[in-house]
């Protein structure tokens, strides 16, 4: 698969689950089906090989995912409080 359409699709993904795991008061409908969301998720970055980094904030990386490098590391940056090499590698090793 290449490797392109990879990341869009777990930016893709990760939007999805971020949104979703913001619905506040959620059925048992609901929480089931992210739990089955999550599954398939790991599954597909497994299936990549993808390294995935929890504690990532997803705007960091959206924006890498859609090939907006430096304003990633700027973000990580302001929400860090990294210097510019820290946040560079930071976001290099995402």
């Amino acid at each position: 698969m290449d490797i392109a359409l990879s990341f869009s699709l777990l930016g893709l993904m990760i939007y999805l689950i971020a949104s979703m795991s913001g619905v506040g008061q959620r059925d048992a409908g609901q929480s089931a089906q992210l739990r089955r969301l999550d599954r398939k998720v790991d599954a597909i970055v497994e299936h990549l090989g993808i390294k995935v980094v929890d504690d990532a904030d997803p705007k960091v990386l959206e924006l890498l995912i859609a090939g907006k490098k430096i304003e990633a590391i700027k973000l990580y940056r302001e929400q860090s409080g990294a210097d510019l090499k820290e946040a560079k590698d930071y976001v290099e090793s995402l």
